[in-house]
């Protein structure tokens, strides 16, 4: 998508809110309003207002105290009490992040029940391998503050700096009834830190035992008292290595924001954020002989390297500006307009495993490839609510026009190396060109018009939403030594739908059960240049939440059973993979999640998941009735963490101690053998004073040697990463 293309959309879609805002503006214009008194916490922004619906109540969406929250916006698109919203969320609140010093956005999903966030390893600066509810949401599950952040074959954005993240919410199962494409596994949705209303400045400064130097900062507040524009200011530079020799971990991220809120009514908030990665190859493809079982005795150590430091390299440019709009014209309508235009550049090459040429001697083959990404995409969701009650029924109706485009320049050439030994490398081996494998250009325009109700009566909530779809994808691909070109077109629609319904009980105790479905048309295009058809999921899901009266605590249990239709999946086709559609996945299963702020110095997670996960069509693969690689049956979690706050000469002193169970995996669809189970511990040290803090944080705290996961036995497993001592040193004021 060219600039000028996107100024355009931009041009002509805010002009379309801008006409509804004029228009409802001008209708109004002559009334005389008069509002309810609202007091205002200006430390969190709730508010004790009571809505006409009583439906979406009343405090800030991003309503959060230690490690739980109680609202969130990413449901339902509506300020709804997380108690009353029928799907199982779990939001990773700014105050986990920093405790556990979490350096991805996969790190922060470690203890979130239903989600295996390091598939391969914690190590991988790909940052891939992320599975929701047992499907791989890598490519399709990242959103920023609302709006969809399409990937490409060779590149995501979960590499976005979760320093700039006030919040990290995970929607689970399908929600493409308000987000339009999105897989059946779910969601994650980074909030971006935004202005506060009172100053703010944070400095920090961390190492590790990678070699880690890195300086952070976040600056906010009002220009001056009682003024309407305040601003914020994130920042992180680092300099780092990884556990694996010759990987580099660098990164410069910036994310600037300022809000102009003339009065309690109106708010403008634009954002923005840039972030450049030079990183090497952290994840590297070891064979299963020498990691999951040993070799002749040997292991092939985790920082063991198999390219070439001379020429493999994983540099990535990203960025986004938009902004956030809302006005409220009374106590039944608001109207709201999110956009954004965000770019991916990407440049990367690498040699790397392609199985044993002698396997007692360890002498290993390698392959090796170049890949190119240029990406642009521009989203816009314009919606209008309205809060008002009928009878004995309160609603809260929100209605929405959204549009995505999105330009994916996509190269991929091969290469090759001269075999290594995996026990004794030499490096310096000359580079093989081969060409071309391929260079795709992928366009896709999406326009999406949806439909909700939030209906409450006493205290049974319903929530009744529906949404069509038109997506347009085009592909244009010259000829290579490898493939044919190809010159295609594809148009797809579908309707999708969401009913729930939730009781909330006196006790706390809320029942609830939902129906939901998924529609996502790829942007992956397979060997032979065909266009996918569109992948469709449904669930259906029941639960019972648990909020006690008078404890900031939630505890979630849900049984689910989804149905992936049309699933894409990748293949080793030679030296480089190929999608193809496998026909359908199924995955039913029990979570268990609880998060509490028991008092302000005790935190505590525990996360439980049981996954059920079949290949159930496979007419092209053969695998139908075998459990898909990678994907535990059984992952156990739990978190404690507690700060002394009495007064005394250790008030400040806190510690934090975790545990984390991924159970055993096959190693490929054919379920021809298992990578084992493991457990590893994490534990931190803090100590704060007035406005000084210093922490130490300790992942895999024992040095576990593990396998994270085997996609084949051949060249496909992955490392888990060793043990990560960090330092921290803040200071607040």
């Amino acid at each position: 998508m060219s600039p000028s293309s996107t100024i355009l959309a931009l041009f002509h879609l805010g002009l379309v809110g801008v006409s509804c805002f004029s228009f409802v503006t001008v209708v109004r214009a002559q009334q005389v309003i008069e509002l309810d008194t609202v007091t205002i916490d200006a430390e969190s922004g709730a508010t004790d207002e009571t809505n006409a619906g009583g439906d979406t109540g009343a405090g800030a969406p991003n309503e959060q105290k230690g490690f739980v929250a109680k609202r969130s916006a990413g449901a339902t698109k509506t300020n709804t009490p997380l108690i009353e919203t029928p799907q199982s969320i779990t939001v990773v609140t700014q105050d986990q992040i920093e405790r556990q010093e979490v350096r991805s956005i996969r790190a922060a999903a470690r203890y979130t029940a239903g989600v295996t966030p390091e598939i391969t390893g914690g190590s991988d600066t790909r940052f891939g391998g992320f599975n929701i509810r047992g499907f791989d949401a890598t490519a399709n599950s990242a959103f920023l503050d609302g709006l969809r952040l399409p990937s490409s074959s060779v590149i995501n954005f979960l590499g976005l700096d979760p320093y700039g993240a006030s919040r990290i919410e995970i929607l689970k199962g399908p929600s493409s009834v308000l987000y339009g494409q999105n897989g059946p596994g779910g969601l994650v949705n980074y909030v971006s830190k935004k202005p506060t209303d009172a100053p703010l400045r944070e400095l920090e400064f961390v190492t590790n035992n990678f070699g880690q130097a890195e300086a952070r900062f976040d600056v906010s507040g009002p220009f001056k008292e009682n003024s309407p524009f305040a601003f914020r200011v994130v920042g992180v530079g680092r300099s780092s290595e990884n556990q694996v020799d010759f990987v580099k971990d660098d990164r410069v991220f910036i994310a600037p924001s300022l809000k102009w809120e003339p009065d309690a009514d109106t708010s403008l908030t634009i954002l923005a954020n840039y972030q450049q990665d030079w990183a090497g190859w952290g994840l590297q493809f070891y064979p299963r002989s020498g990691t999951v079982t040993r070799n002749d005795g040997r292991r092939i150590p985790k920082s063991r390297f198999l390219g070439e430091p001379d020429f493999d390299h994983y540099d990535t440019e990203l960025g986004s500006i938009g902004y956030q709009f809302e006005h409220r014209f009374d106590k039944t309508w608001v109207v709201r307009q999110n956009a954004r235009y965000s770019f991916l550049n990407h440049d990367e090459a690498s040699i790397y495993g392609g199985g044993y040429l002698d396997e007692d001697a360890g002498i290993l083959n390698r392959n090796g490839g170049r890949g190119k990404v240029d990406l642009d995409t521009f989203s816009i969701d314009n919606q209008a609510q309205a809060e008002f009650a009928t009878g004995i029924l309160g609603h809260t109706v929100l209605g929405g026009l959204d549009y995505r485009t999105t330009g994916i320049s996509d190269f991929v050439g091969l290469n090759g190396a001269n075999p290594i030994n995996v026990f004794d490398p030499v490096y310096g081996s000359p580079i093989f060109d081969f060409g071309t494998y391929y260079d795709n250009d992928v366009n896709q325009d999406q326009i999406g018009l949806y439909l909700q109700d939030q209906i409450k009566i006493d205290r049974l909530s319903v929530v009744l939403s529906g949404r069509y779809d038109w997506a347009k994808t085009e592909l244009d691909r010259p000829a290579s030594a490898y493939l044919t070109a190809v010159d295609a077109e594809k148009n797809d629609g579908a309707f999708t739908g969401r009913v729930g319904v939730i009781y909330n009980f006196d006790n706390g105790i809320a029942p609830y059960v939902t129906y939901s479905e998924s529609f996502l048309p790829p942007l992956d295009v397979s060997a032979t240049g065909g266009l996918f058809e569109p992948e469709e999921g449904r669930q259906w899901e029941g639960g019972v939440k648990y909020q006690p009266p008078g404890w900031d605590a939630t505890l979630t249990a849900s049984v689910f059973d989804i149905v992936r239709d049309n699933a894409i999946r990748f293949d080793n086709v030679g030296a480089t993979f190929a999608a193809r559609q496998t026909g359908q996945i199924t995955s039913r299963g029990f979570e268990l999640e609880g998060i509490a702020s028991v008092t302000d110095s005790l935190d505590l997670r525990l996360a439980y998941t049981y996954l059920d996960v079949e290949i159930t069509e496979d007419p092209d693969g053969g695998f139908e009735g075998t459990r898909p690689s990678t994907i535990p049956q059984n992952t156990v979690s739990a978190w404690a963490d507690y700060t002394i706050r009495n007064g005394s000469a250790f008030d400040g002193l806190g510690a934090g101690l975790g545990v984390r169970y991924v159970g055993s995996t096959f190693g490929d669809d054919a379920n021809s053998f298992k990578v084992p189970d493991a457990t590893v511990f994490d534990a931190s040290l803090s100590y704060k004073k007035d406005k000084y803090e210093l922490a130490v944080n300790a992942s895999n705290l024992f040095d576990k040697d593990y396998v994270a996961s085997c996609g084949n036995e051949t060249f496909l497993c992955f490392r888990g990463e060793g043990r990560r001592v960090t330092g921290k040193a803040s200071i607040r004021w």
